[in-house]
């Protein structure tokens, strides 16, 4: 049987795959939660769920591809843009079915995903979380709010357009200073960010815990004065069974505004 990924490439599966490798942590937790048991190698940085015990294959960016394939799985899931294309060829070059899953840009867009490849590449019925994770999300809140969203320092990269974090912040009400930006991820200088408060035009800084850890010590004090809002990374940027928990952690974290 041949399926065919987001970005329309073939994936040749024989059968119904039961043993498979993630590369990527939000679709470990999506399989494993909807299909118990499928998930049989993952990366160190698929932390949920919290119970999963499986083989570890190394991180998303450099998986150790030799520990993947001495999994001996019947499909590989990779992120078009959290893994490699070089990696994603040699999985394919020794014959192992990769379904990549497109950097999703929405909200609705990351679930249409998941829903196709579960109910398609997996063959389990929709689940629960899905629909009542599509149902949560469906509508945006007026904007209420402007922020600027780190995701890294040294150097400073912050969300820009057409990103899942940005969509998820968008439908709660929170406007991103850098959404029209050409990039996705820009790079600006912290002058440039502080200047954006300065003139008014962000009201408030959001820091995730992940990709990097910010906390109450590490990232508020390069804005002095600027009002902040720690959240956690995987409610922001995480698609998949994590939906439903984030819809109301997140709107809890935004309320005073």
């Amino acid at each position: 049987m041949t399926l065919f990924d987001d970005l329309g490439a073939d994936v040749p599966v024989r059968g119904v795959p039961r043993r498979v490798v993630s590369l990527v942590p939000a679709l470990t937790e999506a399989v494993e939660v909807s299909a118990p048991g499928r998930i049989a190698g993952a990366t160190d940085y698929c932390t949920h769920p919290e119970s999963l015990e499986v083989s570890r294959v190394g991180g998303s960016k450099y998986p150790k591809v030799d520990e993947v394939l001495a999994v001996r799985p019947d499909l590989v899931l990779a992120n078009s843009e959290e893994n490699r294309p070089e990696d994603v060829q040699r999985l394919r070059a020794n014959g192992i079915p990769v379904w990549v899953m497109a950097a999703p840009e929405t909200v609705p867009q990351a679930l249409a995903s998941l829903r196709r490849l579960l109910t398609q590449g997996l063959e389990v019925s929709e689940p629960d979380w899905l629909v009542t994770a599509e149902s949560l999300w469906r509508d945006t809140r007026p904007e209420r709010v402007r922020a600027i969203v780190p995701v890294w320092r040294k150097p400073w990269v912050v969300l820009g357009r057409d990103t899942f974090g940005g969509d998820v912040l968008r439908r709660l009400g929170v406007g991103n200073v850098y959404a029209g930006h050409e990039d996705r991820y820009p790079r600006p200088k912290i002058d440039e960010l502080r200047s954006r408060f300065a003139e008014g035009k962000a009201d408030l800084l959001v820091l995730p815990d992940e990709p990097y850890l910010f906390t109450d010590n590490d990232g508020p004090e390069a804005f002095p004065e600027v009002p902040f809002v720690l959240v956690s990374g995987r409610y922001l940027t995480w698609y998949g069974p994590s939906l439903v928990d984030a819809h109301r952690t997140l709107e809890a974290a935004f309320s005073a505004w």
